[in-house]
């Protein structure tokens, strides 16, 4: 069995992928810019080092076998952050750094989405053997979103812009098998089981929410509008996901779905 550093281990996949490390028989190591909370597991050490100053980062990189990136902040400094993973990993001698991207970096032109895109050529010109894995949206992380509008009684809904929700434990396991293997480079994106329209998609969420809003649709202008709409987001062709966001909301709310 292999030494792990998951960094974001106490994230929405990192969490996830550090149980399917573990039973896996793993040695694993979390890295978070929060100290762990709860019992000590066994099989497992977690590192409080926050990535955008890298304190710490030495240690809990020495003698890991694969690091797998999963740590990511949309508000800014995921490229420094990621240059210095790559220089301390390189400095440590891993051999395999793996990462987690989103499908539609390289074709939806806004800013989180670039940065995605610089983070996975900082690791491609690592010098140390890399795996890449591209997926569609995680579905907590579409409910989150439709949630946030729905606060008000009238919730606009983007017109043409579809959607491929993915079940994040599925994501995890596919990423701890990838940590286990050799260097892939980049792998077949994984999307998830079904592709919905935003107004299907909010409607179902309001449902199993119990919530009444007025739908209104809104056109979105520009570059970054234009490539959602030509599905920009979406892998139909790698529909490897099981699991439906209609399940998903269904465990959410304790009903059938």
């Amino acid at each position: 069995m292999a030494t792990i550093l998951v960094t974001g281990g106490t994230g929405a996949l990192g969490r996830p992928l550090v149980d399917r490390l573990l039973h896996d028989g793993h040695d694993v190591r979390s890295l978070s810019r929060r100290p762990a909370q709860g019992p000590p597991r066994p099989g497992l050490r977690t590192y409080a080092v926050d990535l955008r100053n890298g304190t710490g980062l030495a240690a809990a990189v020495a003698g890991a076998d694969t690091v797998v990136h999963c740590a990511s902040t949309p508000s800014g400094g995921d490229g420094e952050a990621a240059g210095r993973l790559v220089a301390a990993a390189r400095a440590a001698g891993v051999g395999h750094l793996v990462y987690i991207s989103i499908v539609g970096v390289d074709r939806v032109p806004i800013g989180y989405y670039r940065t995605k895109r610089a983070v996975e050529r900082t690791i491609e010109e690592s010098g140390i053997g890399w795996t890449v894995l591209r997926t569609t949206q995680f579905h907590d992380l579409v409910l989150r979103v439709v949630k946030a509008g729905s606060r008000s009684p009238v919730l606009p809904v983007p017109t043409g812009v579809r959607v491929q929700p993915i079940e994040v434990r599925e994501v995890a396991g596919r990423l701890a098998d990838l940590a286990s293997a050799p260097p892939a480079g980049r792998v077949a994106d994984m999307g998830g089981p079904e592709v919905l329209d935003t107004r299907a998609l909010i409607r179902l969420t309001l449902r199993y929410a119990g919530r009444r809003r007025l739908l209104v649709p809104l056109w979105l202008p520009g570059r970054a509008a234009t490539a959602l709409r030509a599905g920009g987001i979406l892998a139909p062709e790698h529909a490897v996901g099981e699991g439906t966001y209609e399940a998903f909301l269904a465990a959410r709310a304790g009903r059938p779905a």
